[in-house]
């Protein structure tokens, strides 16, 4: 067996591993003993393959955000397992039967399983994420398209201040927090950012251990809060390397945090 091979026979094993789905969309499955519950599932055919390859049963499915790739499985998963679905309050989704909004939670202890609700709109206007423990991973957020590794989401449906409200709740999460986005776009955003911050020594050094990840075929999420926090040009409007670049590229004065973030976005959007 390559080396490929057996990451992904480890990763099979974990309490909460990485479902690939269309080019670059993970599903994330929790297990705990006989059980399963999955987070975004756009494709309800790796989460069959996956609960019968390792014998579980699928109890409960979570929802961030109503975009297709991430819910496109919920019908047909619903209609074969009989899951729970829990979905954010605000967004019209294929199938729901728990609404959630921040301060509400997930509380499931046949998968050791506690989330707490938070909203973070931005992406899109009633977008949610879990933060917590699942199957005895802790602490730990599932925040769909709000957070990536270096980067965040587009801002399909919220504004500019929205989302950075959105970042900052996420960038108050203990540092140790494992971040389980929704894609891997890991390498484009590293390069961005070197861009935003070519003096970022950390920065360097995640570019070159994700590169290596990526060679070998492996994902380069979960990453931590603490190592978004060092990298994430998102997360860093309040430092002046990053703010500098933001209003030479931008050709102007940015006056606040959010003007910054704004910057960035369109920056990145253009990459």
């Amino acid at each position: 067996m390559n080396d490929s091979g057996k990451e992904e026979r480890r990763a099979a094993a974990s309490p909460v591993c990485a479902l690939r789905a269309f080019n670059d969309n993970y599903i994330w499955l929790v297990r705990h003993d006989t059980l399963a519950a999955v987070v975004d599932p756009g494709d309800a055919a790796p989460v069959l393959a996956a609960l019968q390859r390792d014998g579980l049963r699928l109890h409960a499915i979570l929802l961030t955000h109503h975009h297709n790739d991430h819910v496109g499985g919920v019908a047909e998963l619903v209609q074969r397992t009989g899951a729970t679905v829990f979905g954010p309050a605000g967004e019209r989704l294929p199938h729901c039967d728990r609404r959630l909004a921040q301060g509400d939670r997930v509380t499931l202890p046949e998968l050791d399983l506690d989330l707490g609700v938070l909203d973070v709109p931005g992406h899109t206007a009633g977008h949610i994420a879990y933060f917590g423990r699942a199957a005895g991973v802790e602490p730990l957020v599932f925040c769909g398209d709000t957070l990536f590794a270096a980067g965040c989401g587009r801002l399909f449906e919220g504004t500019p201040a929205q989302m950075h409200e959105s970042l900052a709740k996420l960038a108050a999460l203990p540092a140790a927090t494992r971040v389980y986005c929704a894609h891997e776009y890991t390498l484009s955003n590293l390069r961005w950012a070197e861009a935003v911050e070519p003096g970022n020594g950390a920065l360097a050094a995640w570019h070159g251990e994700a590169r290596r990840l990526r060679e070998a075929d492996r994902a380069t999420v979960p990453t931590t809060i603490g190592l978004e926090l060092q990298v994430n040009p998102f997360l860093r409007t309040a430092v002046p390397a990053v703010a500098q670049a933001a209003a030479r590229h931008a050709g102007q004065p940015l006056a606040s945090q959010v003007d910054v973030f704004a910057a960035l976005r369109e920056w990145k959007n253009k990459f």
